[in-house]
């Protein structure tokens, strides 16, 4: 079996996540991290293991939208620079139920609701996907970032649990 970490990052965070995931996954299976733009639309037979993640914008998963909102800010250009997350479950295929979770990368505040992981969860959920974790959160300094200190550490820990339940299946 083997792991794919798919994610959307604006400003390179939330693929820094993905990586610490895979990092953490890969003590117990290859893992591979893909932006979504270059994920595959129909799900390879030989991954045991899905993990999505994107950056919470407006409450939820980008849209095209707020992917150009993001990249007035960002003059340098955007890691992910097509369509996003959201898209990308729309028009995914899953021939069989697989392992995944849900994660996302955003400001820590109690007064901005909404979560991108909660959305992606749903998502997983409707393709009969095993779910093994609960939507999952890591928080940003700021709308550009950095993470927040811990949170790669966090990521990483995160990831070896993944693994260490979907093992377990």
């Amino acid at each position: 079996m083997r792991a794919l970490v798919v994610c959307e990052s604006m400003f390179g965070n939330t693929m820094k996540i993905a990586e610490e995931v895979a990092r953490g996954l890969g003590g117990a299976m290859p893992a591979e991290v893909v932006e979504v733009g270059a994920a595959p639309t129909v799900m390879p037979d030989d991954v045991g293991l899905l993990v999505v993640g994107g950056p919470t914008h407006a409450f939820g998963m980008s849209r095209a939208s707020t992917r150009k909102s993001a990249l007035e800010q960002a003059p340098e250009g955007l890691v992910s620079k097509g369509g996003g997350v959201r898209e990308w479950l729309t028009a995914l295929q899953v021939n069989k139920p697989i392992a995944a979770a849900a994660f996302d990368t955003r400001l820590r505040a109690a007064y901005l609701p909404g979560s991108a992981a909660k959305g992606v969860h749903k998502a997983l959920r409707r393709h009969r996907m095993i779910l093994l974790a609960a939507p999952t959160s890591f928080y940003v300094t700021g709308t550009k970032g950095p993470l927040e200190e811990i949170e790669a550490a966090r990521a990483f820990e995160w990831g070896r649990s993944l693994a260490e339940t979907a093992s377990s299946l």
